[in-house]
């Protein structure tokens, strides 16, 4: 699913309405049909909803949308803030219809008339839609300000008032902290951020009918994955296939003390489906390996506690992951430093190879096309620090191209940046998911995609969706705070069947 700016939204609007049978009065009442829908399958008879509106179209939403709940006997609210008096047409019809049914609606101009809200009720935030470019001031602000300070959920239309809805205004800024946004067609690249997340809540996507070939003919450099285009990804296996066919995996990983990380990636490649996972690591961990994993082989390097070298023939591997619990000592940076001289394929690069890189300055020596997994410190490292996520995100866009390689920027709604500068955004995965060992899961699992012929594009799509997916299913028989990154591995195959279904 693209992510598109406010402008783009406003010309796909706009074709729809000139270009289909439906006007912009009729989509506007889908519009909040959508809302309506999500709130009386949400929400008892009994709930009281305060219901504010702005002048624009936002507030012809909020108006409709009041009206639809005044129908169905829900007890209703509805207040008004017209600073310049200068209703967009749909708005005012909306809002005439409201008055023709003999409906108060209240005209908010100073705090004198402000109400007093119920802790029980359900405030729904209508006032400003995803056009804004400045931020809030007099009556809209105060309006804001007194709904934030309500003891009750709020509910935003399709983007919480004071927000833009394409770059970062949240510091310092006044804007609805909502319980739910429920945006209309398309995620907004603001609610990737998680400088957002205060102010956004959950997000809910609702499909108000859109052109959709019109959609499709639209650019943009930002997505989210959907199940849909996730199941696309998907390789059919057929019936006479061998191991052979499924590639052979190579995990440089583990040290003394860390060799769960071995053991993590290791389980998690294989369940990813990979024919064959071979696992170099100190010797000291052949006997931990082996008994915890025995369908995965054991290569063993000379020194008893770290990695300080290179199997010597690696052609025989369709890929390499390295970096999970290496450790940084010098002789094992050396080998990560011939292992990127060296290697003649796309490598996965996670944790202490990436801290290893960032160190000495090797970034220009990852090979084009691997795929590197940092976290946002691990990200910092390898490129400088950045005042906000959206910067970090950009320099990942620029870290990529240059380098021509794919960059996973780990964290909710992982943003997966590949080298032609299109950036990804995971819709699944969960904060129960942030326990140590999960990065290492992630490793695993898209290394064995990439050992199973999936490009390394796809792989990292694919890769983290499944894993975040993973991280979902896990919690159905967990809560966030007892998810454990081998709870993440066990749900792998319920992952991968969802996806078949």
């Amino acid at each position: 699913m693209k992510i598109f700016d406010a402008k783009t939204i406003r010309e796909i609007d706009a074709y729809t309405i000139e270009n289909t049978p439906i006007s912009s009065i009729d989509l506007m009442e889908k519009a909040a049909r959508t809302i309506f829908e999500f709130i009386i399958n949400h929400y008892p008879k009994e709930t009281e909803f305060y219901v504010f509106a702005g002048e624009g179209n936002n507030g012809g939403d909020a108006f409709a949308l009041a009206r639809m709940l005044l129908l169905v006997n829900y007890k209703v609210h509805v207040f008004a803030v017209f600073p310049s008096n200068n209703l967009s047409p749909d708005c005012k019809k909306n809002y005439e219809q409201l008055l023709n049914i003999n409906y108060p609606i209240i005209l908010l101009n100073s705090d004198l008339d402000f109400p007093k809200i119920e802790e029980n009720a359900i405030i729904v935030d209508g006032l400003l839609g995803s056009g804004l470019n400045r931020p809030l001031s007099g009556i809209y602000a105060f309006v804001v300000e007194k709904i934030n300070e309500a003891k009750t959920e709020i509910i935003a239309i399709d983007i919480p008032s004071g927000l833009y809805s394409d770059y970062l205004n949240t510091e310092n800024n006044v804007a609805i902290k909502a319980t739910y946004t429920i945006s209309f067609q398309f995620p907004k690249l603001i609610f990737m951020l998680p400088e957002s997340e205060p102010f956004v809540g959950q997000f809910i996507l609702t499909d108000i009918g859109l052109d959709k070939d019109y959609i499709e003919q639209k650019k943009s450099s930002f997505n989210y994955v959907t199940i849909e285009e996730a199941k696309k990804l998907l390789k059919k296996r057929v019936r006479f296939a061998h191991k052979g066919n499924f590639g052979h995996a190579l995990l440089i990983t583990g040290s003394y003390g860390k060799m769960g990380a071995a053991i993590l990636s290791a389980k998690a490649c294989l369940r990813s489906g990979t024919g064959l996972v071979s696992v170099y690591s100190a010797r000291g961990g052949n006997n931990i390996l082996q008994t915890s994993i025995p369908e995965a082989m054991f290569i063993s390097d000379k020194n008893e506690k770290i990695i300080t070298q290179i199997p010597k023939e690696t052609n025989e591997y369709t890929v390499i992951g390295c970096g999970c619990g290496i450790g940084k000592q010098k002789k094992t940076a050396k080998a990560i430093k011939h292992l990127l001289i060296y290697a003649n394929k796309p490598l996965v690069l996670d944790a202490d190879a990436l801290n290893i890189i960032a160190e000495n300055g090797w970034q220009k020596l990852i090979p084009k096309n691997s795929i590197i997994t940092p976290h946002p410190k691990e990200f910092e490292r390898l490129t400088g620090k950045a005042s906000s996520s959206l910067e970090r995100l950009e320099k990942a866009v620029e870290f990529a191209k240059k380098l021509e390689i794919i960059v996973i920027l780990k964290g909710a709604n992982t943003a997966i940046v590949l080298p032609i500068g299109k950036v990804f955004f995971n819709s699944t995965g969960n904060s129960g998911m942030a326990t140590g060992g999960s990065g290492d899961v992630l490793t695993g699992i898209i290394t064995g995609l990439v050992a199973q012929k999936y490009s390394p594009s796809e792989a990292a799509i694919l890769g983290v969706y499944l894993h975040g997916l993973a991280g979902d299913m896990a919690l159905k028989n967990n809560s966030q705070e007892s998810l454990l990154a081998g709870d993440i591995i066990e749900n792998i195959c319920e992952a991968y069947s969802s996806l078949h279904k």
